[in-house]
């Protein structure tokens, strides 16, 4: 008979306690420890183990098999990338966003045009009929595409010894239950053990599989936090709703860079990939105004041109207003300090505004310059000239530092029409090769307001 044990888990971080307390001793946490019943079997449990593949003997480095270190090539150049250049066999990547942003459409896109590969798609929120009507919305078909809708995980399983598919996709972990563990779908110790018998499976076999997962509140992936350091890629589904955008962005990847990312356009008939995201983050505009001005950012490897706004206006309350969109708070106020102090401009008695167009978010500090340009242009109300852009970091003495892969963000100027980019005059600019743009190099903050008004 199995073994019953009666524990409490932190819904937050998962560590396990013999008893209920107030404050969790791992993240300090308050009213985040529930009870669960777990029940430990001592056979007949799927671990998918196997002992004839040498997965459980030690090898040299020299004699471990290079045959399958090969990736799969996905459709589409988005995911691709994000994922490092392809999917690795074996590696389970956690897909996690919040509630209708599209992640079972993305994947189910992904299944359907992924041809002459076996795929199993399981889903435990949706019945197949509902998947049936979004495929033909998305407006493809794949005959080696299979679907199952079941939340059971030994049910799963032994389909999947059936089938022996090629890819596995699993929407959502949140609905999976497993017999051995006696709690509710959702619960931390069924995510967390549901997740591993899918990691053991996908060892075992070297079969990819993609987890889909939900986010709670506060924006993080719902579950126990161990759920990420258990699966080999994080990658994080982000969007607003009410725009048609989305953002695919790698969180953590062991095969990879872990700071890709991939833009989307949700559309009537799915997903579409947007080929050159540069041309969307900058708005088009009739006439010129002021508070706007074009940074050159990196993401990963990939340079972006993004616009930033600024708003400067006169407080009308006793405490200046600082409200931000898609940047750094903290940032933004040691930018206004630097201007106060080493600019001589007076911005503690005014409201200031900033927004980062297209609903990114942005971490890079090369866009720093660009923010103090915006937020000069609306102080003077004086507008930037839209062939003009932006690379630098600003430190808090108001000198202006220099950036790295400037080459490759001058190019993407250079690329998108831009006839003038501002440097830092410390970037070592005599390897650049541009000839299309002219490159102007400056010191300080105060070079910048001279250079441009």
């Amino acid at each position: 008979m199995a073994k019953q044990k009666t524990t409490f888990y932190c819904q937050e971080c998962g560590v396990e306690s013999p008893q209920w307390v107030g404050q969790c001793s791992s993240c300090k946490k308050w009213n985040t420890l529930v009870e669960e019943i777990v029940v430990k079997e001592s056979k007949n449990k799927n671990t998918w183990v196997a002992s004839s593949d040498g997965r459980t003997q030690s090898k040299k480095l020299s004699e471990i098999s290079e045959e399958n270190l090969a990736r799969i090539t996905m459709p589409g150049k988005e995911l691709h990338r994000v994922l490092g250049n392809g999917l690795v066999r074996g590696s389970v990547t956690l897909v996690a966003g919040e509630p209708g942003i599209g992640k079972s459409t993305l994947f189910l896109q992904v299944a359907l045009r992924l041809k002459g590969t076996k795929i199993l798609y399981i889903s435990g929120e949706e019945s197949l009929e509902q998947i049936k009507i979004r495929a033909e919305r998305v407006g493809s078909n794949n005959d080696q595409l299979f679907l199952l809708a079941e939340s059971d995980t030994q049910k799963i399983f032994n389909e999947i010894k059936k089938i022996k598919p090629e890819i596995v996709i699993v929407d959502s972990v949140q609905t999976l239950q497993t017999p051995y563990v006696e709690s509710a779908p959702g619960s931390v110790s069924q995510v967390r053990e549901s997740a591993a018998e899918f990691i053991r499976f996908a060892k075992a076999t070297q079969t990819p599989v993609f987890i889909i997962g939900h986010i709670n509140k506060d924006g993080n992936i719902a579950g126990p936090k161990v759920l990420e350091h258990m699966v080999d890629t994080v990658l994080q589904f982000e969007g607003d709703r009410h725009y048609t955008y989305r953002i695919l962005r790698a969180i953590k990847n062991r095969f990879g860079n872990a700071s890709e990312l991939g833009i989307y356009e949700m559309a009537q008939n799915g997903l579409r990939e947007i080929d050159n995201p540069s041309e969307i983050l900058i708005s088009q505009k009739d006439e010129v105004l002021s508070g706007t001005a074009v940074a050159a950012t990196m993401e990963g490897a990939r340079p972006l041109l993004i616009e930033t706004q600024a708003l400067v206006t006169q407080a009308v309350y006793g405490t200046p207003q600082r409200t931000v969109s898609g940047f750094d708070m903290r940032r933004l106020q040691l930018l206004l300090a630097v201007l106060e102090k080493r600019g001589g401009f007076h911005l503690g008695v005014k409201d200031v505004f900033l927004n980062i167009a297209g609903g990114l978010k942005v971490e890079d500090p090369a866009i720093d310059l660009a923010v103090l340009a915006a937020i000069l242009s609306s102080y003077e109300d004086m507008p930037i000239l839209t062939s003009d852009c932006f690379v630098g970091e600003v430190g808090l003495s108001g000198e202006i530092r220099a950036v790295n892969r400037i080459e490759q963000r001058i190019k993407e100027a250079e690329k998108l029409g831009f006839e003038r980019i501002f440097i830092s005059k410390y970037n070592k600019s005599k390897h650049i090769q541009a000839e299309g743009i002219k490159i102007i190099q400056l010191g300080r903050v105060d070079e910048l307001y001279n250079a441009l008004f």
